[in-house]
């Protein structure tokens, strides 16, 4: 920010006494408004989601604690302890553990997200008497924005046996269309946070985080901060984010283009995804999943397809071609088997980062598209509805099976 509040009390108190007043004490930078994003929350659906699911206090605890901070450093412990409770406590919610806070079905992503939002706003349009630069409210929204999605509290028991896996989820979006909407991916990742599934060759623990929807964070390298940790010490991994009505998606192909579709902050990106050394990088990655037995096996109600499709501007030429078997060798991507948005994005950004840590041949990883979380028939106005609930918890237990599945054929391949 350009402007600077001089604070008189402290300037007074320090012409008075003869000592120079500090940079960080006297000049704090005018907190920002609310991001679009943010300005949602105070429609009506946001507020019903987390009064009926008891997250309504979530916010107001954060103002308070963040009233009792007496420094920069205090305000980064209270926000990095609130995030990580935030995040406990949607995982917790979701899978049965203490209290449900409201009616609203555990399996709902939706009160994380909203209370984050709430959390963020309250960071974003704080400001404390000693003074945060912008660069501090910077740092706290990122701290905020980490422990909040599970991205700092990523672990595995040690031991021999047990198998790793790693899963990430998005946060609902293209909420100008429906206030209501929750993304199917983020419920799935608080569903199996931290859970076991047993397969054919023993059990595997699932570690999950979440990801914004927004073009600027994965600018800015949050997708690959998060996994970089992991991914050399897990047995496999899948990105996941909502596709296509009635099917889940194994994607075989991403592609290196952003296509342009606004995000939640209603900013549009289209261009090369930016990566760090562009010089050496691929339009294309691709799926090192077990996609042949997951589509084989039974999973779920849903069918899921192998989805090879692509659209590529072949070697030569100038305009897009649908390649329904895949990319011909020195095309320009346009869009991958998942589209040219952020799911794309997040799959072609993982498993870039599996192929630069030398991984692909030993570590499978890949994408999944599950199904469009639909509302039941004629509910055009209700946060909820059974059809809607029975649908979430369909696509969740299928995401576990497929997780199952993967696993197994994996240890079969290696």
């Amino acid at each position: 920010m350009n402007s600077i509040r001089v604070r008189l009390g402290v300037l007074g108190l320090a012409l008075l006494t003869g000592f120079t007043v500090p940079p960080s004490a006297s000049a704090a930078e005018a907190a920002p408004s609310p991001t679009v994003e943010e300005q949602r929350l105070d429609r009506a659906a946001p507020q019903e989601i987390l009064r009926r699911s008891g997250f309504d206090a979530v916010a107001p605890r954060l103002a308070r604690a963040l009233g009792t901070a007496g420094s920069y450093g205090e305000a980064r412990r209270v926000v990095a302890r609130e995030g990580a409770q935030l995040w406990r406590r949607a995982v917790d919610r979701a899978q049965g553990r203490g209290p449900a806070g409201g009616d609203l079905s555990r399996d709902d992503d939706r009160p994380l997200y909203w209370a984050r939002l709430g959390m963020t706003r309250e960071v974003r349009t704080w400001e404390p008497e000693f003074g945060l630069t912008d660069g501090q409210r910077a740092a706290l929204l990122d701290e905020l924005e980490r422990t909040s999605r599970g991205q700092s509290a990523v672990r595995y028991p040690h031991g021999k046996g047990l198998k790793r896996i790693l899963l990430t989820g998005f946060d609902p979006f293209t909420l100008d269309r429906d206030i209501r909407i929750s993304n199917p991916s983020g419920a799935t990742a608080l569903a199996l946070d931290g859970t076991v599934v047993e397969t054919a060759d023993g059990p595997a623990r699932i570690e999950t985080a979440v990801f914004p929807v927004r073009w600027r964070d994965f600018t800015e390298g949050t997708v690959e901060r998060a996994l970089r940790p992991h991914l050399g010490k897990v047995d496999l991994f899948t990105t996941v984010s909502q596709g296509r009505v009635g099917r889940f998606d194994i994607e075989r192909t991403n592609g290196a283009w952003r296509g342009g579709f606004g995000d939640n902050e209603n900013v549009g990106r289209t261009e090369t995804v930016p990566v760090t050394d562009p010089a050496s990088q691929p339009q294309w990655t691709t799926t090192t999943l077990p996609y042949a037995a997951i589509v084989a096996a039974p999973t779920g109600r849903f069918p899921v397809y192998d989805n090879t499709s692509v659209t590529e501007i072949p070697a030569g030429g100038t305009q897009p071609v649908v390649r329904p078997e895949g990319p011909t060798p020195g095309s320009t991507a346009r869009a991958g088997g998942g589209g040219d948005y952020l799911s794309n994005e997040i799959a072609y950004r993982a498993t870039l980062l599996r192929d630069r840590l030398g991984l692909h041949d030993v570590l499978p990883g890949g994408h999944v598209h599950t199904p469009v979380l639909q509302f039941g028939a004629g509910n055009t106005t209700e946060v909820t509805d059974p059809d809607f609930v029975r649908n979430r918890l369909d696509i969740i237990a299928q995401v576990r099976t497929i997780l199952t599945v993967a696993t197994e054929a994996a240890t079969e391949a290696s």
